[in-house]
C-alpha cells in the first residue's frame, strides 16, 4: 500500500498510472502537480487525483512514490525543485522515453540523493493527451522498462516494480544505453516518419485533395503524428545521436527500395515485402500472447 503518491504531469501517462493504482486499491492519497491549473482541476474532477498541491514542498511531504510524467526536457527543472524537500523514504521514478539524458539530468539535480531515482519507461500510450485521455487499463499487459542505477537499493527498485505491476504491466530491465538504442529504432524513428509524412502532405498545394482521399492506410500509418509535438521535440533532441543513426539506416533502406522500383525488380520487391509481413505477423502474435497473460492471471 502506497500511502501517498505524487504525479508531476497528470495527463495520459500520469493520469492512467494514478487511475490504475486507485483501481487496484493500492494508494491512499494521490497529489497532482503541473504547469496548468485548468488541467489539474480537470484531473481532480475526473477523480484521477485527490488534490492539487499548493507547492512542491506540500506535494513532497510524506510522499512514498513520485512519478515524473512531464516532457523529458523538464526533468532537471522538476528534480531541482524536488531536491530540497526530498525525504529519505521517497522514491522517484519517471515515464520518459529517453533514459541517458534523463539520468544525467537527475544526477545534476539530485547529487548524493540520486539513489532515490529509479528511471523508467512505460511502453504504452495513445495519440490523445491530457487528463481526459487517461484510462485505468492503459498498462494492462504492456511492458514497462526500468533502467536501474547502481546506487538504487533493492527496496527502491521493488517499490517502483510493484507499482507498475499493480497497474497490470510486465516489468523488464535494460541498461540506459540499450534502452535508448532500441527505442530509437522502434519508437522514435516511426514517430518522426509519421510527423514528416503528414507535414509533407499538409504543405502541398493540393493538400485538401490528398487528405480528402486519405483512408485507413494513411490513418493507421500516421496515427502517432497526433501525439504531443512538445514531447516528441524533446525526445528527438535528447536522443539525437541514436535517432540520426536510425534515420541513416532507414534512408539506405528507402534508397534500396527506390532502386528496386526503378529497375522494375518485382522479385526483390516481393521478397522485401514478404520478409516485412512475416516479421510483423510474428511480432503481433507475441504482443497478443503477452497482453492475454494478465487476463489469464486474473481469472486463475
Amino acid at each position: 500500500m502506497l500511502n501517498k503518491i505524487v504525479i508531476f504531469g497528470v495527463g495520459l501517462i500520469g493520469g492512467s498510472f494514478a487511475s490504475a493504482l486507485r483501481k487496484a486499491g493500492a494508494v491512499g492519497e494521490i497529489v497532482g502537480v503541473g504547469r496548468s491549473t485548468a488541467s489539474l482541476q480537470r484531473a481532480k474532477e475526473l477523480g484521477l487525483i485527490d488534490r492539487i498541491a499548493t507547492s512542491v514542498e506540500d506535494a513532497m511531504r510524506n510522499a512514498d512514490l513520485v512519478l515524473l510524467a512531464a516532457p523529458v526536457a523538464q526533468t532537471h527543472a522538476i528534480l531541482s525543485r524536488i531536491q530540497p524537500c526530498l525525504e529519505s523514504q521517497t522514491v522517484i521514478t519517471d515515464a520518459g522515453s529517453i533514459k541517458g539524458e534523463v539520468i544525467a539530468a537527475a544526477e545534476r539535480a539530485l547529487g548524493a540523493q540520486i539513489a532515490q531515482f529509479v528511471p523508467g519507461h512505460p511502453i504504452a500510450g495513445r495519440e490523445t493527451t491530457g487528463p481526459e485521455a487517461a484510462i485505468p487499463d492503459l498498462y494492462v499487459g504492456k511492458k514497462v522498462v526500468l533502467t536501474p542505477l547502481p546506487q538504487n537499493s533493492q527496496e527502491q527498485l521493488a517499490r517502483v516494480t510493484q507499482a507498475w505491476q499493480l497497474c497490470g504491466a510486465n516489468v523488464h530491465m535494460l541498461s540506459a544505453q540499450e534502452h535508448d538504442t532500441v527505442f530509437a529504432a522502434v519508437s522514435h524513428l516511426p514517430h518522426l516518419l509519421a510527423f514528416a509524412l503528414v507535414d509533407e502532405c499538409a504543405r502541398r498545394d493540393n493538400a485538401d485533395t490528398l487528405f480528402n482521399y486519405a483512408a485507413s492506410g494513411f490513418r493507421d500509418f500516421t496515427r502517432i503524428a497526433g501525439s504531443s509535438p512538445e514531447m516528441w521535440r524533446d525526445i528527438a533532441l535528447t536522443n539525437k545521436a541514436a535517432i540520426l543513426g536510425e534515420l541513416d539506416t532507414y534512408l539506405q533502406q528507402i534508397t534500396a527500395l527506390r532502386a528496386m522500383l526503378a529497375a522494375s525488380d518485382g522479385p526483390a520487391l516481393e521478397a522485401m515485402f514478404a520478409n516485412a509481413q512475416n516479421a510483423r505477423h510474428a511480432w503481433l502474435q507475441n504482443i497478443e500472447k503477452a497482453e492475454a497473460q494478465p487476463e489469464q492471471d486474473r481469472d486463475a
